[in-house]
């Protein structure tokens, strides 16, 4: 893959498609969990407890997939420091 081709994607670039689709579902997710924390904090609805019930199995595993989505997004951030 050629690193000095311009892209139009803001997505970091990386050398497989892998880690992009992976960062793709991570971005994904941490819209996800931002959106339910902001309708929490402002209505006081958590719209992942409403769909799956609160506490559930499925609730649960969603609120994990989203922290573990934060935790691969703190490894962006050297990558995004290099970008030019």
């Amino acid at each position: 893959m050629d690193r000095t081709a311009t892209s139009s994607s803001a997505a970091p670039r990386t050398s497989s498609s892998g880690a992009g689709i992976l960062a793709t579902i991570a971005l994904a997710l941490l819209i996800i969990g931002g959106l339910n924390w902001a309708l929490v904090g402002l209505f006081e609805f958590d719209l992942v407890a409403t769909l799956f019930g609160p506490m559930s199995i499925v609730s649960r595993i969603v609120y994990v997939l989203v922290g573990l989505a934060a935790l691969y997004a703190l490894t962006l951030f050297p990558r995004l420091r290099h970008r030019h």
